[in-house]
């Protein structure tokens, strides 16, 4: 049936039965805004949803990296099975059941291994403690995908999402070689610092002048601004103003340092050096003498003081004094033993530590010193092994010819020192308080040769 036009004065045109309804557009516009409704409506979805899912990936990525700090953290002193616990009641809060499911995280998420740094991949290895990867997830083979808002109308009811998070251990650089205090760190004047050697304090540095700074040194603060130089210190001190970087540390060593010590008493094997047998210790008798070889007589020293051959080798040896107790070390070289004792300890004028670990409980400021001639290490041009270390939980005092040569020293109070010229090869000072050094000291780097018994602790650093 067709429709014709005909005009009327009224109402204008109107249709009659002549005219075609094929060609009849009226009510398009309601088909027009459907398609345009449902264009909106899966725009809208995508953005509603995508922002949705972005904030939980968000949150899972805080859960991952949390956790994986965490299980590092811990791994460090226990068991891979400790770790993952910990890891995932680290983050137990963070990702509510009702949101995230109870598969978010699980235990066969926590995996620990090695990074390889230059290549950047991680390698799974179940009985490491220097990495950590982490994965968290929503995804619909573990029933807790992210449900849908306004896509589910299109027929996406759900949202797959998953994250990872690697931690890696370090050993920051300042704390293998070189001078690190929480206090301010005290430099002179005619010090030679080369390639490699670091100094940093977490208030502030102080030196003189005349100082050299070769190209891959550093000298660091939490504000270099800080730094406390004559007027003309940059002028005087060659390289020191590129060798300045801001950054301040944790000095989890020294935190450490009254459990590893108390650990000696009982020769536990975690931080005892490979030159001691793990369960083995030995009282010291100033009427003893293990470590006089057969067929020599007895020293004729002071009967108040230790020599050599008062030490048990391959041991631990302890000494108790009481409060205020006092004990002499005489000139002679000491080798492969640790000795532990609440003692304030004096090195004579002669003595050499080699393969040594002497550790005091003793908190006076000079808890360990020295008039002069104390040599730290073997003098071997950075060859391996025959290094030593001085813990303290007070202060070291040398007064005049500190010779270290991959050594460390490690003290809760201040480190005060008078090095000899060419005297310092390979050398780690910690302290909790001030380092304090003199002049004309020439601070070798040893690229941690022979330093592989040094006492580290470990850092953490997301490194994917």
């Amino acid at each position: 049936m067709t429709y014709k036009a005909k005009h009327n004065l009224m109402s204008g045109t109107e249709w009659t039965r002549e005219s075609n309804w094929i060609n009849d557009e009226s009510g398009s516009i309601t088909l027009l805004s459907l398609f345009f409704f449902l264009i909106t409506l899966v725009m809208g979805g995508l953005a509603v949803d995508y922002n949705k899912a972005m904030a939980e990936r968000t949150q899972l990525q805080v859960a991952a990296d949390s956790a994986a700090h965490a299980a590092l953290y811990t791994r460090e002193k226990k068991s891979s099975n400790a770790a993952v616990e910990k890891a995932l009641t680290t983050v137990s809060d963070m990702l509510p059941q009702r949101d995230f499911g109870t598969t978010a995280l699980m235990t066969t998420d926590v995996n620990f291994g090695e990074w390889d740094n230059e290549n950047l991949t991680f390698v799974q290895k179940a009985d490491s403690k220097s990495a950590v990867r982490v994965r968290a997830m929503m995804k619909e083979e573990r029933s807790n995908a992210s449900p849908t808002i306004l896509l589910n109308m299109v027929g996406q009811d759900t949202l797959d999402i998953g994250v990872e998070s690697i931690y890696s251990t370090y050993f920051p650089g300042c704390f293998s070689e070189g001078f690190v205090a929480e206090d301010v760190v005290d430099i002179q004047s005619n010090n030679n610092f080369t390639n490699g050697f670091c100094i940093h304090s977490n208030t502030y540095v102080s030196m003189n002048q005349n100082n050299y700074f070769e190209p891959g040194t550093v000298v660091s603060m939490p504000n270099i601004d800080d730094i406390d130089i004559p007027r003309s210190g940059f002028e005087k001190n060659d390289g020191l103003q590129t060798a300045l970087r801001a950054g301040k540390y944790r000095l989890r060593l020294l935190n450490q340092l009254p459990g590893i010590i108390d650990s000696f008493w009982t020769a536990e094997a975690e931080n005892l050096p490979p030159y001691v047998d793990a369960g083995y210790y030995y009282d010291l008798d100033l009427n003893a003498y293990p470590g006089l070889p057969e067929g020599e007589s007895a020293p004729n020293g002071n009967t108040n003081s230790l020599s050599p051959y008062h030490f048990e080798p391959n041991a631990v040896n302890r000494m108790y004094c009481g409060s205020g107790g006092k004990i002499t070390m005489d000139a002679g070289l000491y080798s492969q033993f640790v000795f532990v004792t609440d003692c304030e300890v004096k090195f004579s004028n002669g003595v050499i530590l080699e393969d040594v670990v002497v550790a005091t409980t003793d908190t006076g400021a000079s808890s360990l010193n020295s008039p002069q001639g104390l040599q730290i290490g073997r003098n071997d041009a950075c060859a391996p092994g025959g290094g030593a270390t001085l813990m303290t939980l007070g202060g070291f005092d040398a007064a005049a010819a500190l010779s270290v040569f991959n050594g460390q020293i490690l003290a809760k109070g201040d480190i005060k020192f008078a090095a000899s010229a060419d005297g310092v090869g390979g050398a780690s000072f910690v302290s909790y308080g001030r380092i304090e050094g003199t002049s004309n000291m020439n601070m070798a780097f040893c690229r941690n040769a022979g330093m592989e018994n040094a006492y580290r602790a470990s850092y953490f650093r997301m490194v994917n």
